[in-house]
């Protein structure tokens, strides 16, 4: 004969009765907990096991494990789940960390003609190089475990993230010097504000080249937007190539003006006929200071013989450091022409090309930006 099932007294504040009646109203609550909620109240209310049972229409027995873990434990903590102890994993710790290690290495070290693994690639590697490396639960190993296993440990194989490495010892104290030169601009600026003759006639220039501009002529007429059914110019997918041009540029810090030439090639002496540009453009008596990077044909035994003949003072040079370009002002300029001029430019001839960059530096010269360059400049030296 089976043991009578004494009632179990289940004591409940009335902040748990509050918190049961919400979480049994509740719609985002796990079903889970909302059924045991419902088991406490009901057995609050009628402290027979069947009888809450019948009601809910579940076992006595989870009527009864309910209660008697909320009467040991609490009725909130009777709500969740007990922790299961859970499978055994089937990789090891041990295999894991081969699998990263090895993720940390190029594909091509183990006589792969990738570069870079794949997780495909990566998967099938360790299944079949795995199991001899004492590793035997990676037999069976699949590119979904693999991307798992790498996602815990926050490895990306497959992808390759850029980085600049800086060569240039010198660097702080070359990038000191062109915000030295910043600053010098800076007070020449507030001198022309103020109509103040400055103590010596300077005019700063900041120049680089832009090579490789290409002519791409299209080989069928632009189609123009036609209202309400092509709303963008059409163009074919066809192009001719008539070759590239370079584009030597600088910009006056003070005025904003542009001084450019376009030449086929860059080399000293297109550089040495933009020299002789500036040369032409400023009084005998005002010194150019050029801020430029480290090209060739800046440092060229070509260039310092022409310089050399010039008078002393005339040309002055600070050099950006290596991957410097991006302390020279000219180079929003650059930005600013190839997102306005260049955006899907397409010409006749390299002639053309030349004539629609030299009429843009005129258009940008009727109303010259002046450039100003203010970030850590009150820490130059």
């Amino acid at each position: 004969m089976a043991a009578w099932r004494r009632a179990i007294e289940l004591s409940l504040t009335d902040m748990d009765l509050e918190r049961l009646k919400s979480i049994t109203q509740s719609r985002t609550e796990p079903a889970g907990r909302v059924e045991r909620a419902r088991i406490l109240l009901g057995y609050w209310k009628d402290p027979s096991f069947y009888a809450v049972s019948q009601a809910l229409g579940l076992h006595h027995q989870t009527v009864q494990r309910c209660v008697e873990r909320a009467a040991a434990e609490g009725a909130m903590a009777a709500l969740d789940d007990r922790p299961h102890p859970g499978k055994e994993p089937a990789i090891t710790m041990e295999a894991k960390a081969w699998l990263t290690d090895l993720a940390c290495r190029k594909a091509k070290e183990f006589g792969y003609p990738h570069e870079l693994w794949t997780t495909r690639l990566l998967a099938r590697h360790a299944r079949e190089r795995g199991p001899a490396e004492g590793h035997v639960c990676l037999a069976t190993l699949a590119q979904g475990t693999v991307c798992k296993i790498l996602d815990q440990e926050e490895v990306k194989p497959h992808k390759v993230r850029y980085y600049l490495e800086r060569r240039d010892p010198a660097f702080a104290e070359k990038m000191a010097e062109v915000l030295c030169v910043y600053r010098k601009v800076r007070l020449l600026k507030k001198d022309a504000l103020a109509n103040t003759t400055p103590g010596e006639a300077v005019a700063v220039i900041s120049y680089d080249e832009k090579p490789g501009i290409q002519a791409i002529a299209t080989t069928a007429p632009d189609l123009p937007p036609t209202p309400g059914v092509h709303p963008t110019f059409a163009r074919d997918h066809e192009y001719k190539r008539h070759g590239t041009v370079t584009l030597l540029a600088g910009i006056d810090l003070v005025t904003g003006k542009v001084h450019a030439l376009v030449k086929d090639r860059h080399r000293s002496r297109a550089f040495i006929d933009f020299l002789k540009l500036l040369d032409a453009a400023y009084p005998a008596d005002t010194a150019i200071h050029l801020i430029l990077d480290n090209h060739s044909a800046h440092i060229s035994r070509e260039t310092q013989v022409w310089l050399a003949e010039q008078p002393a003072d005339r040309f002055r040079f600070t050099f950006t450091p290596k991957h410097g370009s991006w302390l020279n002002l000219i180079e929003g300029f650059f930005s600013k022409l190839a997102r306005s001029v260049l955006r899907h430019i397409r010409v006749s001839s390299k002639q053309e090309l030349k004539d629609r960059l030299m009429a843009a530096i005129d258009y940008f010269n009727k109303d010259p930006v002046v450039h100003t360059w203010t970030h850590k400049l009150d820490r130059a030296a």
